[in-house]
């Protein structure tokens, strides 16, 4: 679908997917669904919630800076103030007698594990997404709904997967799932680097659904696992806790996956001398700028900047896959030994 809206409106299309499920959400969900809350709910802490935003706004302009500028004294200071945030927020949930976070429940190594695992499994999905798709569409030359075609498998399998699991730990420990899965995400991004420079689009497909198998896997039995590592009443803790790594895992896979790719784009392109600043700007700032500024040039100019750009794009996704698939095997021994208590 989403395909689809790019292939013919604007960009911002896409975000109306999310009306015709969330409608008759909003309209059923207080009918149907029973109530569940605190009934003796702490008050609002606006200071932490600062303290939020201060820890992971300067992180993420602090990955991103330091990709597209190198060390400096912007990103050295936007990660100290994130730091300092961070632990700013943590002490004060520590200190508070119904604190915003239970930072507490993280010393239980199973609830730990768990989150973990949730976190960087979205973490791998997301950074995958954000370079095969710029893949298929501008170094393949798909059109947005033949990208999504392609795409789709993986997200059959991530469904499939994510069904199958709960059957499966009857007979498997859950730790065995979620490292199994962990370690799919791995391989998924052993291929993409391998394959980088001369990979097939079959190729990526087999690696995004061996990656679907691995979140679809790993996310389901971690969800699982944080809820029922703490006590009935931590219960909405701990689904707010994961429910922030899930979404925290999606901002850090774009921003650092993302970033190191695009710098490793801009270390290996090679623009014409034709070029005006303008278009040497726009060319040299990610594979997306490259092709828009091809279409103004003649065919002799733009065509050799074009296999640069693109080689460039594959070169920074043979890097970024690599660190992916390091991540995953580190995260996947994390949750091995975290979570054999679930044994």
């Amino acid at each position: 679908m989403g395909g689809f809206l790019l292939g013919h409106f604007a960009w911002g299309s896409v975000f109306l997917l999310a009306v015709p499920v969330m409608l008759p959400l909003l309209i059923l969900g207080p009918l149907l669904i029973p109530e569940s809350k605190d009934p003796t709910p702490g008050p609002v802490d606006p200071l932490s919630v600062l303290l939020v935003l201060a820890t992971m706004t300067p992180l993420v302009y602090a990955i991103k800076t330091f990709a597209t500028t190198g060390m400096g004294v912007l990103p050295v200071a936007a990660a100290a103030v994130a730091i300092l945030a961070g632990i700013a927020f943590v002490r004060r949930q520590l200190r508070r007698g119904e604190p915003m976070l239970d930072v507490t429940l993280f010393t239980r190594p199973v609830f730990t594990g768990a989150v973990t695992a949730n976190l960087l499994s979205v973490f791998s999905m997301v950074g995958f997404l954000y370079f095969i798709s710029q893949h298929l569409q501008l170094v393949s030359g798909r059109s947005p709904m033949e990208a999504g075609m392609v795409l789709l498998p993986g997200l059959l399998v991530t469904i499939v997967a994510g069904l199958a699991v709960v059957r499966l730990v009857r007979h498997v420990s859950p730790a065995a799932v979620v490292t199994v899965g962990l370690l799919l995400n791995g391989v998924a991004f052993t291929i993409a680097a391998v394959t980088g420079s001369w990979g097939s689009d079959l190729m990526l497909l087999i690696a995004f659904a061996l990656l679907g198998a691995g979140v679809g896997g790993a996310e389901t039995i971690s969800n699982d696992l944080i809820l029922s590592a703490v006590p009935a009443e931590k219960a909405g803790a701990a689904s707010a806790i994961s429910e922030t790594a899930y979404e925290t895992g999606a901002v850090l896979g774009t921003a650092v996956l993302g970033s190191l790719l695009n710098y490793a784009y801009r270390s290996h392109v090679q623009l014409p001398a034709e070029l005006t600043a303008s278009q040497q700007a726009a060319a040299s700032e990610t594979l997306g700028g490259a092709t828009a500024v091809a279409e103004q040039l003649p065919a002799s100019v733009a065509g050799p900047m074009l296999d640069s750009a693109r080689h460039a794009f594959d070169s920074g996704v043979v890097i970024t896959s690599g660190i992916g698939a390091a991540l995953m095997v580190l995260a996947a021994v994390i949750a091995h030994r975290t979570l054999r208590a679930t044994d």
